[in-house]
């Protein structure tokens, strides 16, 4: 007779833990399903009538102001380039039955004489608005693909003003007016450079900044949580922005990275729910799923291929802002 066959319960811990983790996997996206499924918001009514958006003249930062005007708000616009303003002025109040301001602000002056006055243009641009949103998304990616000991560091300097100290100047400017109001979001556009990768070698500095983004909105959220205004971090992986266009064609692939348009529809779907960090593209979901079962070597190693690439065929340069992603 054969002698019974037991299975050792050192050997069943393995298929439990990964039957949790897969438990765990399908909740976040059954989560991630029902929020897009959900009644989309009325923004004038849960927050206000005005939105503020950085960065507003490419990428990310345009789709989600065209997204924004289509809900019915009215827009201030804050951007570099006057020029640029007001064309996206224009494409909006063509499309849209909304009223636009336009702010010429050179986030890299922040914290200068000059960054000071247009700060002060800034507050006064909002000053009696209803202001129920504010979009933090103006970035700067460069220098990058170097380095840090080859980097410019004034170049570092304007990077970290434009992604880190101009979103908190940005937020201590229209935070008072919500809290006193009791309603209002603000959205920081962060990365999941900071997030979903271990790390981001070659752009450790534009990883850093975004990962104070991430913290920031942690702690704002619980500060004002109980003030009505809702405070969170989206953390974006690939989105087909001029951003990405020195990243691989692997990396830069239909399939991962959506478009400006069809992620701001996503993003502004996602303001105010998902928590103080949240994942607006169901595509990137999945990928950060992905990533969270690859070794942090891994990660490591394929993160530094690619910035070495980068490195050989595009030099570091000096930074100058455009919308984050």
């Amino acid at each position: 007779m054969a002698a019974d066959l037991q299975t050792p319960a050192w050997f069943l811990w393995p298929a439990v833990l990964g039957a949790l983790h897969v438990a765990a996997l399908l909740s976040r996206l059954l989560a991630h399903l029902a929020h897009c499924l959900r009644r989309p918001r009325d923004f004038r009514r849960c927050y206000g009538a005005w939105a503020v958006v950085t960065g507003p003249t490419s990428g990310i930062g345009r789709s989600v102001a065209l997204e924004l005007a289509g809900r019915g708000l009215n827009l201030v616009l804050v951007g570099l380039d006057a020029a640029d303003l007001r064309e996206v002025s224009d494409t909006i109040t063509s499309r849209h039955a909304v009223e636009t301001r336009t702010v010429v602000f050179d986030l890299s002056l922040v914290s200068t004489p000059q960054g000071d006055e247009a700060l002060r243009r800034l507050r006064d641009a909002v000053e009696g608005l209803d202001v129920g949103v504010l979009v933090n998304n103006a970035g700067v990616m460069r220098p990058g693909a170097a380095f840090l000991h080859e980097g410019d560091a004034e170049a570092y300097v304007r990077m970290i003003r434009v992604n880190l100290w101009a979103p908190t100047a940005m937020a201590a400017a229209v935070i008072p007016g919500m809290a006193a109001r009791g309603r209002g979001a603000v959205v920081n556009v962060g990365s999941g450079s900071s997030e979903a990768v271990s790390s981001f070698p070659l752009h450790a500095v534009y990883s850093g900044t975004k990962r104070y983004l991430a913290r920031l909105s942690r702690g704002l959220a619980a500060e004002y949580a109980g003030r009505g205004v809702d405070v969170q971090c989206q953390a974006p992986l690939f989105v087909a922005t001029e951003m990405m266009a020195g990243f691989s064609g692997v990396w830069r692939n239909k399939a991962l990275a959506p478009t400006a348009d069809a992620y701001a529809r996503a993003a502004v779907r996602w303001v105010g729910r998902g928590g103080p960090l949240c994942v607006p593209s169901l595509r990137h979901r999945l990928l950060w799923c992905l990533l969270a079962a690859v070794p942090g070597c891994v990660q490591d190693w394929v993160c530094l291929r690619e910035g070495m690439r980068q490195r050989r065929s595009s030099p570091a340069s000096a930074c100058t802002p455009r919308a984050s992603n």
